[in-house]
């Protein structure tokens, strides 16, 4: 495949046949036809229906990524006619791509282009997602952090916020955080924290906020009644995910955060040196 054709085809997938609409992109189907070599639009159609079949067995929802839709087109005698149309998310363009005819070369492309761009998009979600789990886990140690300072500055002592944060745990988990560190298999000397999934350090966070508000609110001046407010909290929070059916202590845990965002850091800068492979 020729060089100046690759780049042609790129510029048209990329300038000119993607749409956006309320920033989310999109294909129109009779656009992508012409470009994947179709000349008949219900030989195009079987293509889409394959496509549709591959989506539907894959596990995804049909219609978040193939939208029916109708357009006016004009006629030579200068009036106008419906027709109809499919809007298509880039992973719906993929699975025409595979499922087209592989002797046209427009179709070679696409499974190339689409292929990697999907992989693009997974990779970048998978990067927001971790950013999102470092983020969290911060707020949790800034949060953590407040409440000891207001047990504190309530109590006249904090020497025990480490049996507080414990107690919340075996609320929030029914099991104790050294019993939840056995189960995760974590290293000996590093924080449960380190290793919980996103929704639990969020979980946490949420209980451990209530505890400080509460804990203001009512002048709460022992150690004791700080600890009796925590362990309600994360009671009422684990409620709340068991109704969601979400059951903390049988979540697996999530990668070391600490690598998680020596990594992220680590990418950041790569980037900063070669802004060009971006």
């Amino acid at each position: 495949m020729k060089t100046e054709f690759i780049e042609t085809l790129t510029d048209t997938f990329e300038g000119h046949a993607q749409q956006m609409e309320s920033g989310v992109e999109y294909w129109l189907a009779r656009d992508l036809q012409v470009l994947l070599g179709y000349t008949q639009w219900r030989n195009f159609l079987n293509v889409i229906s394959k496509a549709e079949t591959a989506c539907e067995v894959s596990g995804h929802k049909v219609s978040d990524h193939f939208a029916d839709v109708s357009k006016m087109v004009g006629l030579g005698s200068g009036s106008q006619r419906e027709v109809e149309d499919v809007m298509l998310t880039r992973y719906a363009c993929y699975l025409i791509a595979q499922n087209g005819d592989p002797q046209k070369q427009e179709i070679a492309f696409a499974q190339t282009y689409f292929a990697i761009q999907t992989h693009k998009a997974e990779l970048i979600e998978k990067r927001l997602l971790e950013a999102e789990r470092v983020s969290a886990r911060k707020k949790l140690s800034a949060t953590e952090k407040e409440l000891s300072d207001l047990i504190f500055e309530q109590t006249g002592g904090n020497k025990n916020f480490g049996l507080i944060r414990s107690k919340g745990d075996q609320a929030l988990f029914g099991k104790s955080t050294e019993a939840m560190k056995s189960h995760w298999k974590i290293p000996s000397g590093r924080p449960l924290a380190d290793f919980a999934p996103t929704i639990i350090l969020k979980a946490k966070d949420f209980a451990a906020e209530i505890t400080i508000f509460n804990s203001r609110e009512h002048r709460l001046q022992t150690e004791a009644a700080v600890s009796n407010e925590h362990i309600t909290n994360n009671k009422a929070v684990r409620k709340t995910l068991l109704d969601r059916g979400i059951r903390p202590e049988s979540l697996p845990p999530d990668e070391d955060v600490k690598k998680v965002e020596r990594r992220l850091t680590s990418e950041e800068k790569k980037s900063l040196k070669n802004p060009d492979k971006l």
